[in-house]
């Protein structure tokens, strides 16, 4: 596991602990689970840490919403792809079959898990220059706590401020298997005869690509209006 360890830029005194972490449930009842449980933790507070001190000026909402889009699965799985970790993965058969080397649940989890691991080798400063490393881009470029506001926050702030009815969901089809299930969702808005469509692998994210592709054509109609105005 040598060029992990290099791509972690960390080299572990107890290599059995970065084995640990690199072992799914579907191995083992030795697996990852507590360790990924210790690096959400820790995880957590030292983007929180980073955060307060990078961002002094925003109020308590704006940190949980940029440390939100920081610490999710979404983030952790292309932290995960950009080590290559899932080759390094030990996977039961039936997730090898499924797919789960590129599953960003499993990924998430396994980012969380090593940094867990490097606490446990190494303690908090060896886990958190870890973090900072793994982050190292991402603070530096961090946007504006205001557009982190979820699609379909956005999407309804937007109608109210325009006095439109506030939009419905509806669930067109699910596909898949249930461990990999693909949602297609609809949102529509009462008055409006616009319908945009979001497809993913949860209902909530579909809703959520279905509010943003209602907000985007809602506001590129507002904008081509005021150009005709004009």
């Amino acid at each position: 596991m040598q060029p992990l360890m290099d791509a972690l830029q960390y080299r572990f005194r107890d290599p059995s602990l970065l084995d640990e972490a690199l072992t799914h449930r579907s191995v083992s009842e030795r697996n990852n689970e507590r360790l990924e449980f210790l690096g959400d933790s820790i995880l957590n507070f030292v983007i929180a840490s980073e955060l307060f001190v990078r961002r002094p000026e925003e109020p308590e909402g704006a940190l949980s919403r940029l440390r939100a889009s920081l610490v999710n699965k979404d983030t952790l799985a292309a932290i995960a792809r950009q080590l290559e970790l899932g080759e390094w993965l030990r996977l039961g058969s039936g997730e090898r079959k499924s797919g789960g080397r590129r599953r960003d649940s499993i990924l998430s989890d396994a980012v969380e898990s090593i940094i867990g691991a490097v606490y446990m080798d190494g303690g908090y400063g060896d886990s958190r220059a870890l973090i900072l490393r793994l982050y190292r881009d991402r603070l530096e470029e961090l946007p504006e706590a205001s557009e982190l506001k979820d699609p379909k926050t956005r999407l309804q702030e937007f109608l109210q401020s325009t006095r439109h009815a506030l939009p419905s969901y509806q669930v067109n089809r699910v596909s898949g298997k249930s461990h990999d299930q693909t949602f297609s969702v609809s949102c529509h808005v009462e008055g409006l005869d616009i319908v945009t469509t979001g497809t993913a692998g949860s209902r909530r994210r579909a809703e959520q690509v279905a509010a943003e592709a209602m907000l985007r054509r809602l506001t590129e109609h507002v904008c081509y209006g005021t150009r005709e105005k004009r």
